[in-house]
């Protein structure tokens, strides 16, 4: 008999997940940025709407100056959870990046909607008035 509470895991690959996403953070935090890009793409096969390692995939990438690939990776994880503050900063960094002022002006009112005090957002804001 399986209880509301004694069935098992609806995903075979928690473990392997939970496991895979530690050592993608590991090389991160490690600045191993090949390293981590190839752990959070592995893991994301497997775990496609991993919201932490879609915008970790995606800073590596704005690191690397790859902004669109960067954005691709801020969409997804914003479709998950909308609101994510870090998310949507670095999403209008890299539209400033790629002279898309009116898209990152988007991207930053909509920071100031949840966070009517980002200091980021404020100072963002005044670079792409100039």
């Amino acid at each position: 008999m399986v209880g509301l509470f004694g069935g098992t895991s609806k995903d075979p690959n928690l473990k392997t997940n939970v496991k895979k996403f530690k050592e993608f953070k590991k090389l991160l935090k490690a600045k191993k940025y090949d390293e981590s890009l190839e752990a959070g793409l592995s893991l994301l096969k497997t775990a496609p709407n991993h919201h932490d390692a879609l915008f970790m995939v995606g800073s590596i990438y704005y690191l690397k100056n790859k902004y669109k690939v960067a954005i691709s990776y801020f969409d997804k994880s914003l479709d998950i959870g909308e609101y994510d503050v870090d998310v949507l900063l670095l999403k209008a960094y890299s539209h400033q990046k790629l002279g898309e002022k009116n898209r990152a002006v988007s991207c930053c009112k909509k920071i100031l909607e949840i966070d009517p005090k980002s200091q980021p957002v404020d100072e963002l804001l005044l670079e792409l008035e100039t």
